[in-house]
């Protein structure tokens, strides 16, 4: 039989309270607790630490301090991201952040997932979905990605807005859940 974190990573129902997730979960934590303590004159310590806790870390990519997630190694940011302050990634399943990203402060990307029936939530087990953020993405402030949902290259999140289903190439969405605003030209 698989074991809860090979179904995790697989999007198929775990069980959370599973020792070697709740071993993952603790030391992310410890090195995220780290990362907050650092100093902008820490940068190679901060490089260090990323290094350790996210499954891959492009070039000249900066994620400012407090950042906060499950796992940390289902984390991949592409080169020249910007992840601002307060970032919260549930890294249940794999998280793609692609190239030339920026992420606004207290965004939130959600893989992990809980049943909707009842006894199944009681019984306290999840299950998860990826999410991937394409290149050249502009998530705002306080944007929330739920799992499963894609964002298409040179696509925009407007701030607060809520995305439940997969956001095309080069638009604005916005609104919860979040809906197509505006079309950019490819020049724009």
């Amino acid at each position: 039989m698989d074991g809860a974190k090979e179904r995790m990573l697989n999007g198929a129902v775990y069980d959370p309270d599973d020792p070697e997730l709740v071993a993952d979960r603790e030391r992310a934590r410890e090195l995220t607790d780290q990362y907050t303590r650092t100093t902008p004159d820490d940068s190679d310590r901060r490089h260090r630490l990323l290094e350790a806790l996210l499954g891959g870390l492009g070039d000249g990519c900066h994620v400012e301090p407090p950042f906060r997630c499950d796992y940390g190694y289902n984390i991949h940011i592409g080169e020249n991201a910007y992840i601002n302050f307060d970032c919260v990634v549930l890294d249940a399943c794999r998280v793609e952040i692609g190239r030339d990203c920026d992420v606004g402060p207290g965004v939130h990307v959600y893989t992990a997932t809980h049943p909707l029936d009842p006894d199944d939530r009681a019984a306290g087990v999840e299950s998860g979905a990826p999410v991937t953020v394409g290149d050249n993405v502009w998530l705002g402030g306080r944007s929330v990605l739920n799992p499963g949902v894609t964002v298409g290259d040179n696509a925009v999140v407007a701030s607060g807005a809520v995305v439940t289903s997969d956001v095309p190439d080069d638009v604005v969405v916005g609104g919860t859940p979040a809906t197509v605003i505006k079309e950019l030209d490819s020049a724009e």
